[in-house]
């Protein structure tokens, strides 16, 4: 695959850095899905998760454009980091993770995403959230709307209004905790409880298909910038275990618990 020269892109432009960000996260969906349809093999990094060559090549790809297009912003990336590669960032730089969910993907699964997200100070600005499993873009951020496209449509996404039936609950397929989702819906009037991989579950609580999805194992920065910027551009929330916006820039990039809500929580 082959991709059209990028042009230098102002750090303030927020409409051209999302554009440029959807391109990046396109192109890289086709890389990762043209790796798929060949064959690759996974491996298994120090901290014990799961890496492939679409994983590298996706990010690879997405760093090289980001990087030549907007300088002056800094690039980080997971397989960076994991690799000892330290990137340091100023008051604005991209967090990037090339290949969210890379068990479900490594199995033949369809859960699995790109994430592309811009930080300002501590919090999202912006992000892009690929589904190349589905055919998918979720774009979005401050003062830009958040839209869903399927290949030809741009369909603008809110979160879902509150409903009499009930809670619409996503949980982790592989990081869940049957005991604490329990006592975090105790009391509450819940519809499903369904189980998905990777950040497309903040993608259905941005669209409206599901309402209420906690995370209580540890996740990175990169993890949750893109959906985060998304689904708060959506009309919904992601809070921490305080009630607060989740915040970034802390030294290692680690997240604590947190619960991800639209309208209806």
């Amino acid at each position: 695959m082959t991709s059209a020269p990028l042009h230098t892109v102002s750090p303030d432009d927020d409409r051209a850095l999302l554009s440029l960000a959807f391109r990046l996260a396109s192109e890289a969906a086709d890389i990762i899905n043209e790796i798929r349809a060949r064959g690759f093999l996974t491996e298994v990094k120090k901290d014990a998760s799961p890496v492939t060559e679409a994983d590298r090549a996706s990010e690879d790809h997405i760093l090289r454009g980001l990087r030549t297009a907007c300088p002056s912003l800094a690039a980080i990336g997971e397989e960076e980091m994991s690799a000892g590669i330290e990137v340091t960032a100023g008051d604005a730089y991209w967090l990037v993770d090339p290949l969210d969910g890379t068990r479900g993907f490594s199995s033949g699964g369809k859960d699995f995403t790109v994430n592309i997200g811009l930080i300002r100070g501590d919090r999202p600005a912006l992000g892009v959230v690929a589904l190349p499993g589905y055919g998918l873009i979720y774009s979005g951020g401050i003062g830009l709307g958040a839209h869903r496209f399927d290949g030809t449509t741009s369909t603008p996404i809110h979160t879902a209004k509150p409903s009499a039936e009930g809670l619409r609950v996503l949980a982790s397929s592989h990081h869940g905790n049957t005991e604490l989702l329990d006592r975090w819906l105790a009391g509450r009037k819940v519809a499903s409880i369904d189980k998905l991989a990777s950040s497309v579950k903040f993608m259905r609580v941005a669209e409206g298909a599901a309402d209420f999805y906690p995370r209580f194992g540890p996740t990175m920065e990169w993890d949750t910038a893109a959906p985060q910027a998304i689904l708060e551009a959506a009309g919904g929330s992601l809070l921490d275990e305080n009630g607060q916006p989740l915040r970034y820039g802390k030294p290692d990039r680690l997240n604590s618990s947190f619960y991800c809500t639209g309208g209806a929580s």
